[in-house]
Parts: structure tokens; sequence; C-alpha cells
């Protein structure tokens, strides 16, 4: 009788502490700042410090679509729980955040949670979490500044019971975390700067980083790769990077010119680069690779392709595809073309473990991109409709083996997977 008394005292307390957690009454709240005058004497230094931050954070990526205004909302963001659309953060105050305050966008980057609602983890606060008030309000400023676009935001997609926003104070109870996991060795000023810029503001971390059942990022696992798009986001750490033969200087170039010996930027990392680390200042840009790399780089290993002649019986039928199919633009020896299309030998797709994203290209092709100093890349088309699945595995461990040092060993059911 006691044991039954007391298990449902525990069972009222519990309700009584989740429908409090539920309910909103335990947020937090912040105080305004002095930025909220902005629209009164704006500072002119202070806007330009927030666009660069929103640079940095990435901001367009999510909620400007290639023919809206700036920072209008509507680009959409799949999620395994269905779609969620970026919102309109521009100054507008009937759809965007003309009428909010610092702190309540100081609450959402913090908290995930909007005067209106909580959000979805969609918005990246699990990485925003640990950006400071002062970088807050800068982007606050800035985005205040923008003009504003009558742009209505557009409903989610996501079905019952997940639609219930309330529920997600319980998830941030859950998984929300002050502080991300790093994932180099360092201590320097610059591996400290590197370390806010890409776990904070860059939210490398949202990518990069496999998800459990639940949409929580599995931190035990930071940066050593994502699944959330066709084109999965690699394994960046350290070891990894240095295995696909990144050196320092050549994760510089990429990040700033989009384009580096390892290939170009394609999938959400064109994006990321188009919209965020091309703008990065000098400094910053040596500091994320910093962290990335860590305060001793590894020594990136050299791949050296194979001669054409010594290709393996069991690559010659992948060979006939490609030289049938690919080397016009990437040439029989798969130095590429410039302005055309980027060199093989070595590429860092081709020297993944993993060959999903490969497979993924070959099937359904790659869109022409521009990058800076007039560099480019013409559009690739996919091959689905002219090899079966067995033809692309052939394929596929064709320029695996010879130009990534790999193993040939996608089979058909791992093309057939990947449509």
């Amino acid at each position: 009788m006691k044991t039954s008394t007391a298990l449902g005292g525990i069972a009222i307390l519990v309700l009584i502490v989740g429908g409090a957690v539920l309910s909103g009454i335990l947020d937090p709240d912040y105080d305004t700042s002095a930025v909220d005058a902005q629209n009164q004497v704006p500072d002119q230094q202070l806007l330009a410090h927030g666009k660069y931050l929103a640079q940095a954070g990435d901001c367009a990526a999510c909620h400007t679509t290639k023919d809206g205004a700036p920072f209008a909302g509507g680009v959409a963001v799949p999620t395994p729980f269905g779609t969620i659309y970026g919102t309109n953060i521009t100054s507008d105050q009937e759809h965007g955040i003309g009428d909010w305050t610092s702190a309540d966008f100081y609450k959402v980057l913090h908290d995930g949670i909007a005067p209106e609602h909580p959000l979805y983890p969609a918005m990246p606060y699990t990485s925003y979490r640990g950006m400071s008030r002062a970088d807050s309000d800068a982007i606050f400023a800035y985005l205040q500044s923008v003009e504003p676009a009558s742009t209505p935001n557009r409903d989610t997609t996501i079905p019952f019971p997940f639609n219930i926003r309330p529920l997600m104070r319980g998830w941030n109870l859950l998984f929300l975390k002050d502080t991300l996991p790093s994932v180099s060795k360092g201590d320097s000023d610059e591996w400290v700067r590197g370390r806010y810029l890409t776990n904070v503001l860059g939210h490398c971390t949202e990518c990069h980083t496999p998800r459990g059942s639940l949409g929580q990022l599995k931190l035990g696992k930071s940066y050593e790769g994502g699944a959330a798009e066709a084109i999965h986001a690699p394994d960046i750490t350290p070891a990894a990077l240095a295995a696909r033969g990144w050196t320092v200087e050549d994760l510089q170039r990429f990040l700033a010119k989009g384009i580096a010996p390892q290939g170009s930027a394609y999938g959400g990392m064109y994006d990321a680069f188009h919209h965020s680390t091309r703008f990065l200042s000098e400094g910053d840009n040596k500091a994320m690779v910093k962290y990335l790399t860590g305060d001793t780089p590894r020594q990136a290993v050299v791949f050296k392709p194979e001669p054409v002649a010594d290709t393996a019986e069991n690559l010659r039928a992948g060979r006939s595809h490609y030289l049938a199919l690919c080397a016009g633009c990437h040439a029989a020896t798969g130095q590429g073309k410039p302005n055309v299309t980027v060199a093989l030998a070595g590429n860092s797709t081709l020297r993944n473990p993993d060959p999903h994203n490969l497979i993924q290209v070959v099937l359904h092709g790659l869109d022409a991109k521009s990058f800076p100093d007039q560099q480019g890349r013409q559009a690739m088309p996919g091959f689905s409709d002219k090899l079966d699945d067995e033809q692309v595995a052939d394929l596929v461990n064709y320029l695996r083996g010879s130009f990534g040092g790999q193993p040939s060993d996608v089979t058909a059911k791992a093309v057939l997977a990947a449509h």
C-alpha cells in the first residue's frame, strides 16, 4: 500500500513538473539592450559588424530563397519528420521580426523559443546557444535595418504529434547543451576563435554530425558526417580531413574560394560557401581552419593514382564507361579542365571511404556553379538514364579505385539504395 502511494505521488509530481515545463512558465527571460533604440540613431559600425556576423552565421542559406527578398524566408528544410520552412526575419512587423526586441531575438538563438512558440531544431539554436549576447544584439540590429518584406511565412508539414510545439520544450530539456564538444585539440587564441566560428556561428555541427531518432545531435560523433540531405555532409574530423589529403592551405582556399585541388563545393556545402565562408576575414578563415585541424595539424596523406595502363581487370568495365561518358570533360587521366570540371585524381569525394556522395553525383549530376576570380564549374549530367545499377557500380568502383585509392567494393544494391 505504501509503495503504491509513493509511486502515485511520484507520478503526480512528474506530471506537475512536466506540465510546468511544457507550459512555458519556466522559460528564461532576458533584458533588452541598447540596440533596441537603433532605429532612432543607427550605429553604422554596429550594423556593418552585424551584417558580417549574419554572414558568418549563414543566415541567408535558410532565410533567403533564390528569387525572394533577402531574409524573407521560404527556404524548404527537409527533415525525417516533415518539411520546415525558413521564416521571414526582415523588419516587417506583420510577417517578420519587426516587433521583436533584442531579448526576443537572443531567446530564439539561446533557447529556441520565439515569442509565438518554440522552434524546431532545424533552426540551429543547438549551436547558436553558445553565441555571445553582444553578437546576438549586433545581428539583431542588422536584421532590423534590412528592408521589410511583406512575405507570409509558410506552414510546416510536420504531422501529429510532432506538430505540437510545446513538446519542443521537453526536447530541449533532454538534448539542448550549453557547449558542444571540440573536434580538435588546441588552446591558442586562434584555435579558440576558430571554435567559436565553427561550433557556434558557422554551426557546422548541425550538418556534419549524425542525428538520433528524435533529431538530436549524436555529440559523441561530432563532425563524423551527417546524412540530413541527399548529398551527405562528410566526416571533417582532423583525421578524416588529413586522410583525404586536405592541407591547412587547401582548406583555407576552399573556404574562401569554394575550389581547391581536392575539388569544388557542391550540395549544401556550396550554399555554406556562397552565403557564408567566402565572406570571412582572412583572420577568421585561418582561425576556422586552425580549429578544424588543431594547433598541431596532422600530415595530409598524399595519393598518387595508378597509371591507366595498370587498371585492374575488375575495374575495366568501369573504365569503359568512364572513357565513354566522363573523359570528355574530366580527361582520360582525370586531370579535369579549368572552368569546366574538377580534377578527379585525388578528389576528396573519391577518397571518401563512404561512396554515397559519389554515387549520388554519378546518378543525378551537379548544377553549374560560379566561384570567385571568374572561376566556375559547368553542369554535369546524371547517368541514371544511361547506366543500370550494375554499370553505375562499375563506374564508381573505377573512380574510387583508380583516382581515390579506395576499395572497389560498391555493389548494385548500394546504388539502388541511393536512388
